[in-house]
């Protein structure tokens, strides 16, 4: 029985655990507490973790504010999905200044530092049910208050149009902050467009229901900033753009404007182009600080007042969006037509001859169709009107105003023929292949004229050597320019072959020495000119050995003119046939042959000895101090010069059959002018003319963009920008770049290499980041010279923030984000500023409604901000804890952010209350 029993009750309290095991438990959580640890669990992570190892790990900066980074985490909750944002700062320590252009939105609308906002992944990002918004925010507000977050939260509410927001904070005590943020789009009621207006607005918030509040004096403290814009142009008086396809030349552009004034317009690049100002006006910032009003005839007092009496002025520049976005072919300037002419340099190795280019019609490519649009005759004349009949009164060849570092790119001179072509080129039928080779063709057929008629080739010098490290199309033209002069000279029967200007008789009587009397022991006729044949003076004080006469320096012919190529022949044949002759080539026998000749017809009675004290002193060796310098002498020192002056030849002169003395002795007496020329014009011109006449496309695209790079950069280096250091340094670097890309051309590579045409491209892009900041700093310079610091503080900010971009060829980066750093304005640069806003016209103010105050010259704000405020002692009144001592302290109970213009308005109010 005991057994029985015993067992029974076994069962029994098996039945009693089990059913235990399987009661119901009603303390299970709902969806919406799932809901609410989710978004706890996030935040004690995230308040674990902290700002130092959120940033380590996943958060990300925000684009436009470089001090703010967030963090995020995605929730669902019943069937929609949301996402909760955590802001925050590097530090968190304390909250920033009010006006920072770097806060976020709700930062400056409510006053807080770090902050939540939880929206719904949708479309529009915002909650648009109300009882929804309210449940979400209050979700947040308990997470965080289980975890003792401080957090302020935030939910986007209504139309995002709106930037609506309802947020809620919980401060720590016994306060809690509400926020709400609105936006009033259309139809603002007048009476809140003006400070008074708005005043009432704010203090109709406080807690005072059942008062006449206008009867009572609140002390409220605000702060304002008002943002004005500089004047643009009106629609009708905004200057047309010409239009790409029209542009023949550069001239084009120049009958575009319609007689308008173009910002540039004498800017050393206005010749080519008109360019875009970057600079499309300025924005003033004035700014009160912490101002204390009383009642609302305070603020309509302030409403009156000057933007002149603001506290702080601040300036920063609209610049064109151009500025920042990589080159697409909207902006027209050098760059592009470069890189037009390095694809026109692609092409030119699909034909052998210029020629080719000109009649695509019976050329298979389909490149060349595409490229054959060439400008009309009229454009062409206009063109080789310019290069070759107005021209300006400019020394030829004049390396004035270049760069110290354009010498090192083998172009051409800035002023030059070809360089003028170049540029020209760059506009002439949009930099096509095809028009290029035609005016090619019509430029050297005016070359031809100029050869022909013996007129002399403009902007080139036809005196001076053959600088060798311009391209060699230069070098032919100044060869040219030299033969022509030479005809023309021995048109008008000139002597042209002499390095001695051309002096008439009685001027070589003057240059001569003077007649000396049997009694100074010197013959009668020294020093007249018929026995002085070819004779530019005594040279020195030296006399001949085997005649007591003063030694006469002759007139010699100028060294022949030398091109690299006629180096680089000469060099070669002295290679193949040797050099038996202790100088180098024939061309030097020739020169010492017309030496010795001159010499010989301006001292009869020389001897070999002679001609080498002249030519070559360091081969005479004195045994006294004899003189060798050039200095004249008189009458009365002839009789005290030693004679005959003694010394030797030296030992490479002396030896036996020295080629010196072979020529001396085959060399006949003849002045210069009776010498053949060293340099045959007609020759020489020939052989210039068939260069240009049959050089390949590539070689001449090669030496065509070499110079088009050197002298666009020359043209751009010419500009006034004032002091600014950026800018000589970028500029300095733009050259060594351009002198190491552009070293590879004209160095007998293949044309068709890929790598080379890429990084001419490349320097394009470079040479158009170059060319905006040039353009940036003039038209600073311009707009600032009463305030040369202000131009150099704002352009140090538009370089930093423009210098990310730059030397990329795509854009790459935050290219999106806008420029907002701003330069404080002096007390005494407003007036300046002032300057630039203009009374308005009476075609301007019939326009507009001046809808608000603190107008500036006429200008009212384009934007307003205001942050009011009012603080409260907590203690002993209704806001207090049960506990007063504990909060004895000023808090921030009311603040309201107000903003916008007259067409609408947007209003924030943070509300501190008891709970």
């Amino acid at each position: 029985m005991m057994s029985t029993s015993n067992s029974k009750r076994v069962v029994e309290d098996e039945e009693e655990e089990e059913e235990f095991e399987h009661f119901d438990d009603f303390t299970l959580a709902s969806s919406w507490e799932r809901f609410i640890s989710e978004i706890e669990a996030v935040c004690r992570q995230w308040l674990a973790d902290g700002p130092k190892n959120l940033l380590v790990k996943d958060a990300v900066q925000i684009n436009h504010l470089k001090d703010l980074y967030k963090v995020k985490s995605e929730f669902k909750y019943a069937i929609k999905s949301y996402c909760m944002e955590y802001y925050f700062g590097p530090t968190n320590d304390g909250k920033g200044a009010d006006w920072d252009q770097t806060l976020h939105d709700l930062q400056l609308c409510f006053g807080v530092k770090e902050f939540l906002v939880i929206a719904p992944q949708s479309a529009s990002g915002v909650v648009l049910d109300a009882p929804e918004a309210s449940k979400l925010l209050s979700a947040v507000a308990i997470a965080l208050s289980n975890c003792s977050c401080l957090w302020p939260a935030f939910v986007p509410v209504h139309d995002p149009s709106r930037k609506a927001y309802i947020g809620i904070q919980n401060m720590g005590t016994v306060f809690t902050r509400r926020f709400e943020a609105d936006c009033i789009g259309s139809q603002v009621p007048i009476k809140l467009m003006h400070l008074e207006g708005l005043y009432e607005l704010f203090v109709s918030k406080f807690a005072y229901t059942a008062v006449d509040w206008s009867m009572h004096h609140f002390e409220v403290h605000f702060k304002l900033k008002l943002t004005y814009r500089t004047p643009t142009y009106d629609d009708e008086d905004e200057l047309q753009e010409p239009n790409i396809d029209d542009r023949g030349s550069s001239e084009n552009i120049e009958t575009d404007t319609h007689g308008k004034t173009q910002w540039d317009d004498d800017c050393p690049w206005s010749k080519w182009y008109s360019a875009e100002d970057l600079v499309k006006g300025f924005q003033l910032l004035a700014i009160w600080s912490e101002i204390t009003a009383e009642s609302s005839l305070d603020m309509a007092e302030l409403e009156n007042a000057s933007p002149l009496e603001a506290d702080k002025w601040f300036l920063y520049p609209c610049l064109s969006e151009n500025l920042s976005a990589i080159s697409d072919g909207r902006t027209i300037g050098f760059a592009s037509q470069l890189h037009l002419l390095v694809k026109a340099l692609e092409m030119a190795s699909e034909a052998k001859f210029i020629e080719d280019f000109v009649s695509v019609e019976n050329s298979g490519s389909e490149n060349l169709k595409s490229s054959a649009v060439v400008p009309p005759p009229t454009v062409l004349d206009r063109v080789l009107k310019d290069l070759f009949h107005e021209v300006t009164e400019t020394q030829p060849g004049s390396s004035l105003g270049e760069h110290k570092n354009s010498r090192s790119i083998k172009g051409a001179p800035l002023e030059s023929l070809f360089a003028q072509f170049c540029l020209h080129a760059l506009w002439f039928g949009n930099c096509s292949i095809r028009a290029i080779a035609v005016l090619w063709i019509e430029f050297v057929r005016e070359v031809r004229w100029c050869w022909e008629e013996s007129q002399p080739l403009p902007r080139m010098p036809t005196n001076g050597t053959i600088d060798l490290s311009t391209c060699l199309i230069n070098q032919k033209l100044h060869m040219l320019a030299v033969c022509i002069d030479k005809k023309r000279r021995e048109v008008k029967g000139q002597n042209f072959g002499t390095n001695d200007p051309l002096t008439s008789p009685a001027q070589e009587d003057l240059q001569g020495p003077m007649e000396f009397s049997a009694s100074h022991g010197v013959s009668e006729g020294f020093g007249r000119k018929h026995d002085r044949n070819g004779s530019s003076g005594v040279a020195g004080s030296m006399m001949l050995l085997k005649a007591h006469k003063i030694m006469h320096a002759p007139i010699t012919q100028d060294p022949p003119l030398m091109t690299e190529d006629m180096h680089e022949e000469r060099l070669r044949a002295a290679v193949a046939l040797g050099d038996s002759f202790s100088f180098s080539g024939q061309l030097e026998r020739d020169i010492l042959a017309s030496d010795m000749s001159a010499f010989k017809a301006a001292n009869p009675e020389a001897v070999f000895e002679d001609f080498i004290r002249w030519h070559s002193p360091k081969d005479w060796e004195n045994d006294d101090s004899e003189q060798t310098g050039v200095s004249q002498i008189n009458a009365t020192e002839v009789s005290e010069i030693k004679w005959p002056p003694s010394g030797r030849l030296s030992e490479r002169m002396s030896d036996y059959g020295n080629s010196w003395r072979k020529i001396w002795n085959e060399a006949l007496p003849l002045p210069a002018s009776q010498q053949k020329p060293l340099l045959d014009p007609n020759r020489e011109g020939e052989k210039v003319l068939h260069y240009l006449e049959t050089l390949k496309p590539y070689q001449l695209l090669e030496q065509m963009v070499c110079t088009a790079f050197r002298a666009a950069a020359d043209t751009l280096y010419q500009t006034s920008f004032g002091n600014l250091k950026q800018m000589t340094t970028k500029i300095g670097q733009l050259y060594v770049t351009m002198a190491s890309t552009l070293k590879y051309l004209q160095s007998h590579s293949t044309i068709s290499d890929s790598d080379v045409i890429e990084d001419l491209r490349r320097l394009c892009t470079t040479f158009g980041h170059i060319e905006k900041l040039i353009l940036l700093a003039a038209s600073l310079h311009r707009k600032f010279l009463q305030s040369p610091h202000l131009a150099e503080a704002i352009f140090s900010d538009c370089y930093d923030y423009y210098l990310p971009n730059m030397g990329t060829g795509s854009a790459k980066g935050d290219t999106k984000k806008e420029f907002d750093k701003r330069q404080q304005v002096s007390l005494r640069d407003r007036n300046l500023i002032i300057g630039m806003f203009p009374p308005p016209t009476a075609n301007q103010s019939w326009r507009k409604v001046l809808s608000m105050g603190n107008l500036l010259n006429g200008h009212e704000p384009i934007f307003r901000e205001i942050i009011f405020s009012k603080r409260d002692h907590v203690s002993g009144s209704y806001y207090s804890a049960p506990t007063p001592n504990l909060f004895q302290q000023d808090i921030e109970t009311y603040r309201m952010y107000v903003c916008g213009t007259s067409n609408d308005l947007r209003v924030a109010l943070a509300v501190t209350s008891f709970d």
